[in-house]
């Protein structure tokens, strides 16, 4: 039971990622914001962060066998890792592209009450997501989901 918890809270928040990825990457076109942009990048990420927590959860709950006589728990450190270097990277293209929009010059940005909505509703999301991987990290030891609780309170 305990496993499919896991899965469960990985997967509604790996659709949460796929959506938020989506409305903010249409926010950020619309208004040429590199902060909508880089959130929507981050959004990204993100779901392929929680794609990986799922895989690694589902991998994780696997019984010990002939060549895994421990079990496959240890995957689920491994997806934790894969997530920090993604963050590593969004990080990094985060840098580049700001670097270049102040070298530039040429950058328009729209106002927009939507794009300002959008992001809220991403915080109140990010918020009650975290709280929800946290609670199932600590009443099923994962390092996966803890990671993901970490990287969305963080947000």
């Amino acid at each position: 039971m305990a496993g499919s918890e896991k899965q469960s809270v990985a997967l509604v928040s790996m659709a949460a990622s796929g959506g938020l990825a989506i409305a903010k990457l249409i926010a950020g076109l619309l208004t040429g914001s590199l902060g909508i942009l880089s959130e929507a990048v981050h959004s990204f990420i993100d779901f392929c962060a929680t794609v990986i927590t799922f895989f690694a959860v589902r991998v994780g709950d696997q019984p010990p066998d002939e060549r895994h006589h421990y079990g496959h728990a240890k995957f689920e450190s491994i997806a934790a890792l894969a997530e920090t270097g993604l963050l590593l990277a969004t990080t990094g293209w985060i840098a580049y592209e700001a670097i270049h929009r102040l070298v530039s010059g040429d950058t328009q940005i729209l106002l927009a009450w939507w794009a300002a909505a959008i992001i809220i509703a991403s915080i109140i999301i990010d918020f009650f997501r975290s709280r929800a991987l946290s609670r199932v990290a600590k009443a099923t030891t994962s390092e996966a989901l803890a990671a993901d609780a970490l990287n969305f309170t963080s947000d």
